[in-house]
C-alpha cells in the first residue's frame, strides 16, 4: 500500500499523455493573462472588499492586499516555474503527482476541487447581488424567495445558480469562443474600475481612515486571509497549460503579469473605497456600487452595477474552466471516472465534465451563504500553495538537471518564504472554517482509498507488468 501511495508520474509520461488525449492549443500570450485578470479582478474587488473593511480590517484592508499579494507573489514564481516545467492540465494536482507521488496529488486535487467549486459558487452570490441592485433600480423586483438562499428565508438565490449554467453552456462551446468573451468581458470590467477611481478618488475624506487599525493587527491578517480568494486567478492560468500555444514561455507571463497588475488594481480601490466612504458601512454584497450611491453618484453606481456583473462573469468563466480541467487531469489519471476525461470531438472540450461541475456549483450557489463559502476556498487555496511550494523543492532536489524555461529565483528561500506566508494566513482563519476543510480532506480520503487507489492507471499499469 505504501509503494501505491507513493508512486509517480514520470515528466515525460505526462507530457506523452496530454499529447495522446490532450485539447486544443489555442491560447497565446495575452488570452493566458487576460485569463488571469479574468479570475483575479472580480469578487476581491466587487464583493469581498466591502466584508473585509467592515469585519475585519477596516481602513487598513490595504494593507490586507499587500500582505495577501507577497503571499502570492511568492506562490507564483514557484507555479510559473512547475507550469512551464510540466506545461499539463491540472495545475497543482500534475505539479505533485510528478514531484510528491499519487497520495499527495489526491491531497491537492481533492483540495483544488474544493478552491475552484466554492470560490465559482462565492463569485455567483456577489453576481447575485449587484444583478438583483440593478434589477431594483430599474423596477424589476424579483420575489424574495427565488434570491436568497434558505438560510435568509428564502428558497434559492436563483440569479445565482442560473448564471453559473449560462457560463456553463459558453464552456463547453470550446475553449477559443470562451477566451474571445472573456477578452472582452476585462476590457469592460477594466473600464469600471477606471470609472469607480475617477468619481470617487475626489469624495475621499481622510477622517474615514480614522482609525486605520480598528481591529489591530490581527483584523489586517484576517483581511488578508478573507480576500486571499481574490488572488487565486493565477493559479487558474496553469490550468489551461494543455491548451497554451507556446506554454513554456507564456504561461509565466500570464501568471505573473495578471498578479503584478491586479495587485496594484486592488490596493488603489481598497483606498479609496475606505476613503470615500465609512468602512462601517461597506458591509453589502455589492459595495463598490453601494459606495457610489452614498457619496451622490447613482448613475455611477449603474454603470459600475453593469461593469460588476460583466466581470463577475468572466470570473466565473476562468474558475469553472479551472474547475473542468483538474476534474479532466485526475480522471485522465484514473484518480476519478473516465467518463469525465471524455473529450467532445467537435469541440475539443471535457464537456461532461463541464457540465456536472456546472450543475453541482449551481446548486452550492443557490443554497449556502458568501460568508461561509469564501472563507472555506481560501483555506483550500492556502493549502495548495504550500504543497506546490514543497513540490518545486521536491523536483530540484530529484531532478537538478531537468530542463526549466522559467527558474524560480532565491531557492529555496522563495518557496520556504510562500509556505511561511500561507501558513501564517491559515492560522488568521477561523477555527470553524478550519473544521469544515478537515471534514472535506476526510471526506476526499475515503473516497481515494475506496475508489481511485484501485483505478489509478500508474496502479494498473504495475499490475500488469
Amino acid at each position: 500500500m505504501l509503494t501505491a501511495l507513493l508512486r509517480r508520474k514520470s515528466i515525460s509520461q505526462a507530457l506523452a499523455l496530454s499529447e495522446e488525449n490532450g485539447l486544443h492549443r489555442a491560447l497565446g500570450r495575452f488570452d493566458l493573462i487576460f485569463l488571469g485578470i479574468g479570475a483575479v479582478i472580480g469578487a476581491g474587488i466587487f464583493v469581498l472588499t466591502g466584508i473585509a473593511a467592515a469585519t475585519k480590517a477596516g481602513p487598513a484592508l490595504s494593507l490586507s492586499f499587500v500582505v495577501a499579494g507577497l503571499a502570492c507573489f511568492f506562490a507564483a514564481l514557484v507555479y510559473a516555474e512547475l507550469a512551464s516545467t510540466v506545461p499539463v492540465s491540472g495545475s497543482a494536482y500534475t505539479y505533485s503527482y510528478v514531484t510528491m507521488g499519487e497520495f499527495i496529488a489526491w491531497i491537492i486535487g481533492w483540495d483544488l476541487i474544493l478552491e475552484y467549486g466554492v470560490a465559482s459558487a462565492a463569485v455567483a452570490i456577489g453576481w447575485s447581488g449587484y444583478f438583483l441592485q440593478l434589477s431594483t433600480a430599474m423596477g424589476l423586483d424579483l420575489p424574495e424567495l427565488l434570491t436568497k438562499a434558505p438560510h435568509e428565508g428564502g428558497w434559492i438565490n436563483l440569479p445565482a445558480a442560473g448564471v453559473i449554467m449560462l457560463v456553463t453552456l459558453l464552456l463547453a462551446a470550446g475553449v477559443r469562443q470562451s477566451s474571445r468573451v472573456n477578452n472582452v468581458v476585462v476590457l469592460v470590467k477594466l473600464a469600471v474600475i477606471g470609472l469607480f477611481l475617477l468619481v470617487a478618488a475626489p469624495k475621499v475624506q481622510v477622517g474615514n481612515w480614522q482609525p486605520f487599525f480598528p481591529f489591530g493587527w490581527q483584523g489586517v491578517m484576517g483581511g488578508a486571509a478573507l480576500i486571499f480568494f481574490a488572488y487565486i486567478g493565477f493559479d487558474a492560468v496553469s490550468t489551461a497549460a494543455e491548451e497554451a500555444r507556446n506554454p513554456q514561455r507564456d504561461l509565466p507571463l500570464g501568471i505573473l503579469g495578471s498578479l503584478l497588475f491586479c495587485t496594484v488594481i486592488y490596493i488603489a480601490v481598497a483606498m479609496v473605497l475606505t476613503g470615500a466612504v465609512h468602512y462601517s458601512q461597506l458591509n453589502v454584497s455589492h459595495p463598490v456600487a453601494h459606495a457610489l450611491e452614498l457619496i451622490g453618484s447613482p448613475a455611477a453606481a449603474g454603470l459600475v452595477s453593469v461593469g460588476a456583473i460583466a466581470g463577475l462573469s468572466s470570473v466565473l468563466l476562468v474558475l469553472l474552466y479551472g474547475q473542468s480541467r483538474i476534474f479532466f487531469a485526475m480522471s485522465r489519471d484514473g484518480l476519478l471516472p473516465a467518463a469525465f476525461s471524455r473529450v467532445h470531438p467537435r469541440t475539443r472540450t471535457p464537456v461532461t465534465t463541464i457540465i456536472a461541475t456546472g450543475v453541482v456549483v449551481a446548486l452550492v450557489a443557490g443554497l449556502l451563504p458568501i460568508g461561509a463559502v469564501a472563507e472555506l476556498v481560501n483555506v483550500g487555496t492556502l493549502a495548495a500553495f504550500m504543497l506546490v511550494s514543497i513540490g518545486v523543492i521536491v523536483l530540484r532536489r530529484t531532478q537538478p538537471e531537468l530542463k526549466r524555461p522559467f527558474r524560480t529565483p532565491f531557492m529555496p528561500w522563495t518557496p520556504i518564504l510562500a509556505i511561511l506566508f500561507c501558513g501564517y494566513l491559515i492560522a488568521s482563519l477561523d477555527a470553524v472554517t478550519l473544521l469544515r476543510f478537515v471534514v472535506w480532506m476526510a471526506i476526499g480520503m475515503v473516497l481515494y482509498f475506496c475508489y481511485s487507489v484501485r483505478h489509478s492507471t500508474l496502479g494498473r499499469a504495475a499490475a500488469n507488468d
